[in-house]
């Protein structure tokens, strides 16, 4: 330890010093005595790391090649023989640092000489820096608009890919959710019902398995029909040339139940089941699921609730489509809920309740996307760049979704919150030791989830 440090210790009975920093830039912290001897701590440890899980997280990048993929779809302009960092090692930096809670370009600074994840990027602890926070910046800036459609592109083809063998079905779960900014990105609408300059990018998912396709940045307002199909039609080709036999299933709300929307769907054979907003006509339709409700429940004093189905056709409607009323009456008043869909032999309750309610799951995937990985974090002026934003973060959705659901599968952590992932398996202290010929971690004795690493999460490898 240098001559020159300023120590900081808590002494007692004294006026407490400010932590100060010496001429190796560590910061010195001094804290509450303990049993008579003096408590500080010093950041001076080049090769402990507090993300020890990333060496999890560099698996699954592994299994999946989704960094590969998005590499492969961005043109790196720059002279090879000038190259510090790749674009794969660039990608996964900031993948890596988006799945262990550091969602901001700026943490790039503060995490380019950690051993950790330097070694998710590739790297050997002793090897040079990962890239700086300017360097990201620019990476962001330069994306094209063609080189973020063929990233687009390429998040639907790891989830293709995810898949063994074609799936019976699947659920096209697709919802905007607001992503609210505080500064002059280009865009960015006021939302009235949300009260906040927002975008309302576009998250669509498999409704079965969680995984995610794709998400599409957007401005804050409802959807149009020609947004809706420009995501879905891409979407639905890809999926059809992997898997011609595969049924695909479109759920949304209202917002999405549209009668360009719903030809196009019939025109392309995917089946749908969508909300429908209430209107007079719709009540006088179905007046008699009504009276039985109130009927039921003037009798029972309980809840009654009551399905009915019928074909309606609005005037904008090319044609008339099923459409399932539910009524529910109780004792704090009546509500009426209305769907359609392309089954016209399915149950009305199993239709409402079991398929289009199904899609509330989606509400936990894009919590998991928004909050668990912090992917509103769209504070670039330009569009383009907050699209690249959301796409890193999709990526991190993926590993973490791979992690969760594959290496995970029997644990109790296989349906937890991302949040809970990171702070049980991917924050662990770590301190790396180098060698010729191999590279150890050290991690606390006291690690409270290690059976779950031992037992399941490597266990799952083979």
């Amino acid at each position: 330890m240098h001559a020159n440090r300023i120590h900081c210790e808590l002494l007692p009975g004294k006026k407490q010093p400010r932590p100060t920093m010496d001429k190796d830039n560590q910061i010195q912290l001094p804290f509450s005595p303990l049993k008579n001897r003096k408590v500080s701590a010093v950041f001076d440890e080049p090769l402990v790391s507090s993300d020890g899980g990333l060496m999890l997280v560099r698996e699954v990048l592994e299994e999946t090649g989704i960094i590969r993929s998005l590499a492969g779809a961005l043109h790196d302009p720059r002279h090879p023989s000038y190259v510090d960092h790749t674009m794969e090692e660039l990608l996964t930096q900031r993948v890596a640092q988006i799945c262990c809670g550091y969602e901001d370009a700026n943490d790039c600074d503060a995490l380019r000489d950690d051993p950790l994840f330097k070694m998710a990027a590739g790297r050997l602890p002793e090897d040079g820096a990962l890239a700086s926070q300017p360097t990201m910046s620019r990476l962001e800036n330069r994306v094209s608009v063609r080189e973020l459609l063929r990233m687009g592109y390429a998040l639907a083809d790891q989830f293709i890919a995810s898949f063994d063998h074609a799936p019976a079905a699947i659920v096209l779960d697709l919802d905007p959710t607001a992503d609210h900014v505080h500064g002059r990105q280009q865009m960015a609408l006021f939302n009235a019902f949300e009260d906040e300059y927002c975008f309302m990018p576009f998250h669509l998912y498999d409704g079965l398995s969680g995984k995610l396709i794709t998400t599409v940045l957007r401005p804050g307002k409802t959807p149009t029909d020609r947004e809706i199909i420009s995501v879905l039609k891409r979407v639905v080709k890809r999926i059809r040339a992997a898997f011609p036999c595969t049924r695909l299933i479109f759920r949304a709300d209202s917002h999405h139940t549209k009668p360009v929307v719903m030809d196009w769907l019939e025109a392309q054979s995917v089946d749908f089941v969508t909300g429908l907003q209430t209107n007079s006509r719709l009540k006088a339709q179905f007046a008699q699921a009504l009276a039985d409700a109130r009927k039921k429940h003037e009798c029972t004093g309980r809840e009654a609730c009551v399905f009915a189905s019928a074909f309606y056709q609005a005037r904008t409607w090319s044609r008339a489509r099923r459409v399932i009323c539910r009524v529910l009456v109780n004792a704090n008043g009546e509500d009426l809920r209305f769907i359609i869909t392309s089954f016209e032999n399915s149950g009305a309750k199993y239709l409402y309740e079991t398929v289009y309610c199904g899609r509330g799951a989606m509400e936990l995937m894009i919590k998991d996307h928004k909050n668990g990985l912090l992917s509103d974090r769209t504070s670039c002026h330009r569009f383009s760049a907050n699209q690249f934003r959301l796409f890193l973060h999709s990526a991190a959705y993926v590993v973490m979704h791979h992690l969760r659901s594959v290496r995970l599968k029997g644990t109790r952590f296989c349906r937890a919150e991302f949040k809970t992932l990171r702070l049980k398996l991917l924050k662990i202290g770590v301190r790396v030791e180098t060698g010729k010929t191999r590279i150890k971690l050290h991690m606390p004795q006291a690690f409270a989830e290690i059976m779950t690493l031992k037992t399941s999460v490597f266990a799952n490898t083979g």
